[in-house]
């Protein structure tokens, strides 16, 4: 077949694909790695901040100007405010404070507050407070004066850690259980504050880690400025690509967002480099003057957003550029789960071509320069905070046929992570230029290439899962796909070793964890086993060089982005010994060899001696899903160790060690006769092997089938799933007999275990209403309540990636009878 004739196929395809109205929990527009990476958490692009993955807002703000009118398509604007009651950011203060419960009253204006201490704000346990605060209560009270009261809406500046009460004047005004690191503006009901005397309020009670309390108040300050909302009409979500439609006025705007992460291609997945592509045309059929603003806040380049940065305006190589980072540059200082970075730089790149006007602004005149036309002249803007980099893009008089322009945002990090004790490059600095500027001139040159290759792959990805799965199934994985990617960082190790390092996003923050890579494998080894290599070799690592002594893996290698050796307060022996066997036996299934396996042998050898001792039966232990607790003889962990086995002497069968296969694997058989025993609860198997009348997913079984091990009977898979569809909630199948949540990459697997399409569907189907329905509007959780579909913990996890599962059973030839269109 012709190479045009596919790709004519191949976009045919994708344009059906863009018939349905794409729903997810929240969008994925910049998605490359774990600090690079904005989302959409609202079904409207252009209805709230755009954020980071955690939830801090990243904004970038787009405008349309047809004619004369403004129509806003993205993002929100940020607002102006005037100060009336100071944070410490905004000026010194002090307060009256007590670390014991005050009497009932303790919040009205009347009350005597004079006994109580004093001290300046902020109050808390790190180095930043001003008055230091260790017990478990604290008690806040602020008088303070209004002379002059406007109708401007008022909001309380608030940030705390932990669980905060906030009243004014007596009212309770806000509540809240848990913690922000950040300051937020929360609207303060009208008739609440008075002209004249008024008494802020606040107890903030720790429950954990740190804490911190700072407040003030501001009220808005109107711009004047009359900006139209843009009508989106249609949102898709891709595998590389997430493209929104609109109506402004009588123009119509097609964006796109790409991340052309095409996983065959690693030094082009590496470059931390997105396109933004809009295309206008008329829609009544006559000529309009167009021009397209966009505006990315520096927020993308701190932690905090009253980090000082420094932004410069520039151009090279073709192209306009802007460039902002913090000024402390304080390179791999920082180490957690929620956390930003806060060294290296964004860039905003436009092509020479396009006649764009650039400029570096303050956050609250950007978007005013735009519209009065009245730019800011500097090339530079050095120690301010919260600058936006600004670009306008004139597109002329433009008529019914569409024309397109793109743009490109990037990010230098410099340095990536610390890999015992060594502070890695980005990939694109390990070879050729080292000067950022020439990537992005790269990216520009090959933009068209680029394009049609991310739409050629998003039709397959969707036309495979589709044919493995059905729709529902193949939305999931096209959802699923830039997430799990981008919830690592690719570098290379001293060694030449490639890494792909994840980090626990929103569960604790370690790099490189086992039981996260082990659910995540599915989507890599179909499109790159190399990157799945990537997520083993810093493990096999840490053993072979004797720095991890255990006869058993780690856990993870650290806190991203800190690459030194396992911070992770427990060992969960059995888990990972089985997981790393198993998905080193997978690399083998996918590549046709054990080569890979045959470099690691000598570990892989005393981890499997380990789970012949101690895997059958295992002892009190943590297992991948530790969050719900530990367990003795848990039955599936049991499962994943006689797997693991199975695996092992599969491999050593491959590379000629038939003595020692046989052994292995008669031992694995031997288990697979007890354990069927042990568990068996009558119509399923049991949580435990000692706990009866419980059950659990065993999706570990799922690796039995996809490397044809041949040790479990069918029958162990039949009974489950028949048990299994007695036990479904409207948002899933539990995870087991303890809780009625669910975790949906289990789902997957275990759905895999199906015979049939039509049992298949049963699973998936209330995993896509989950991920279609569900209130909690972050990227996708895999921890979830089956009852209600709310999450329950973690969100932005590389572990969607185990969605791919049915699709890589299908490609190593488990093929159900395949969906009808």
């Amino acid at each position: 077949m012709k190479k045009s004739y596919l790709v004519a196929i191949l976009c045919l395809l994708f344009a059906l694909n863009l018939k349905a109205q794409d729903k997810a929990p929240a969008y994925p527009l910049i998605t490359h790695d774990t600090y690079f990476s904005v989302w959409s958490f609202d079904n409207q692009l252009n209805e709230s901040s755009t954020k980071h993955w955690t939830g801090r807002d990243q904004g970038l703000v787009g405008i349309l100007k047809v004619d004369n009118e403004f129509y806003k398509f993205l993002g929100e604007e940020s607002k102006s405010y005037k100060v009336l009651l100071p944070n410490a950011t905004q000026a010194a203060y002090e307060t009256n404070y007590s670390f014991s419960q005050p009497e009932a009253n303790w919040k009205a204006i009347t009350f005597d507050d004079s006994k109580w201490q004093k001290g300046p704000a902020p109050f808390g346990d790190e180095k930043d407070a001003n008055t230091k605060w260790t017990t478990n209560d604290l008690y806040y009270r602020r008088t303070f004066t209004i002379n002059d009261l406007t109708l401007a809406k008022k909001y309380l500046s608030l940030s705390h850690d932990d669980n905060v009460i906030v009243y004014l004047n007596g009212k309770t005004i806000y509540q809240k259980e848990g913690w922000v690191h950040e300051f937020i503006n929360i609207p303060i009901a009208d008739g609440i504050l008075k002209k004249g005397e008024n008494i802020l309020a606040i107890h903030v009670k720790n429950t954990a880690g740190g804490r911190h309390l700072d407040a003030g108040i501001v009220e808005d300050i109107a711009t004047g400025t009359k900006v139209l909302q843009a009508k989106q009409t249609k949102v898709t979500v891709n595998a590389t690509t997430t493209k929104y439609a609109f109506t402004c006025g009588k123009v119509n705007l097609e964006v796109s967002f790409t991340s052309p992460l095409l996983l065959n291609d690693i030094k082009l997945t590496a470059r931390p480099i997105s396109y933004i592509s809009y295309a206008v045309k008329s829609n009544d059929a006559k000529s309009h003057k167009v021009d397209l603003y966009f505006s990315a806040s520096s927020n993308i380049a701190v932690n905090k957003n009253n980090q000082p940065v420094s932004a410069w305006k520039s151009s090279a190589k073709g192209l306009s550029i802007l460039k902002a980072g913090t000024v402390e540059q304080p390179i791999l200082q920082k180490k957690g789960d929620d956390i930003r970075i806060d060294w290296g730089y964004m860039y905003v790149a436009v092509p020479e071509k396009f006649k764009a006007t650039q400029y570096i602004s303050g956050a609250f005149e950007s978007a005013s320069a735009f519209i009065n036309q009245k730019y800011p002249k500097e090339n530079e803007k050095l120690n301010e905070q919260q600058l936006n980099l600004n670009s306008v893009i004139p597109f002329g008089t433009i008529g019914s046929t569409s024309i397109e322009k793109y743009m490109m945002l990037g990010y230098d990090d410099l340095k990536s992570v610390e890999y015992f004790g060594e502070q890695l490059l980005p990939i694109w600095k390990k070879s050729g230029s080292q000067n950022f500027e020439d990537q992005l001139a790269n990216a520009s040159a090959t933009y068209p290439i680029i394009k049609t290759k991310c739409i050629a792959f998003d039709a397959k990805l969707y036309k495979d899962a589709f044919k493995a799965g059905g729709k529902e199934y193949a939305d999931l994985c096209k959802l699923a796909y830039r997430q799990s990617v981008s919830a690592h960082k690719i570098v290379y190790a001293p060694n030449g070793d490639i890494l792909f390092l994840s980090k626990e996003n929103f569960s604790n923050g370690s790099i490189n964890t086992v039981d996260v890579t082990y659910p995540s494998a599915p989507q890599f080894l179909i499109y790159s086993p190399e990157l799945l290599k990537g997520m083993l070799n810093g493990i096999f690592y840490y053993s072979e060089s004797g720095r991890w002594k255990k006869p058993f893996p780690a856990h993870d290698l650290g806190t991203y982005p800190l690459a030194n050796g396992q911070t992770y307060g427990e060992d969960m022996p059995v888990e990972e010994a089985g997981n790393m066997i198993i998905l080193t036996a997978a690399i083998a299934k996918a590549e046709g060899n054990a080569n890979y396996a045959l470099k690691h042998w000598d570990v892989l050898k005393i981890w499997s001696e380990y789970l012949l001792k101690e895997g059958f039966d295992p002892a009190n232990q943590l297992c991948t899903d530790d969050f719900a607790g530990h367990l003795a003889r848990n039955s599936n962990l049991s499962v994943k160790a006689i797997v693991a086995l199975g695996a092992y002497a599969q491999m050593a069968n491959q590379l000629g060690k038939t003595e020692e296969a046989k052994k292995v694997r008669d031992a694995a058989l031997a288990m697979v006769q007890k354990w069927m025993q042990l568990a068996d609860d009558g119509n399923h198997y049991a949580l435990t092997f000692n706990d009866k009348n419980t059950w659990s997913q065993k999706y570990n079984l799922v690796w039995d089938k996809l490397l044809k091990l041949n040790l479990f009977p069918t029958e162990v898979y039949k009974k489950e799933i028949s048990y299994y569809l007695t036990k479904q909630n409207a948002f899933g199948l539990p995870l087991d007999s303890r809780k009625s949540y669910t975790k949906s990459d289990w789902i997957m697997w275990t759905a895999t275990l199906t015979d049939n399409q039509a049992d298949f569907q049963k699973f998936i189907k209330p995993i896509y209403r989950f991920a279609t329905e569900t209130e909690s509007k972050v990227p996708l959780s895999d921890w979830h309540e089956t009852t209600n579909g709310k999450m329950v913990g973690f969100q932005a996890r590389s572990v969607v990636g185990g969605y791919f599962i049915k699709l890589l059973a299908d490609q190593w030839n488990f093929k159900n009878k395949p969906m009808e269109k």
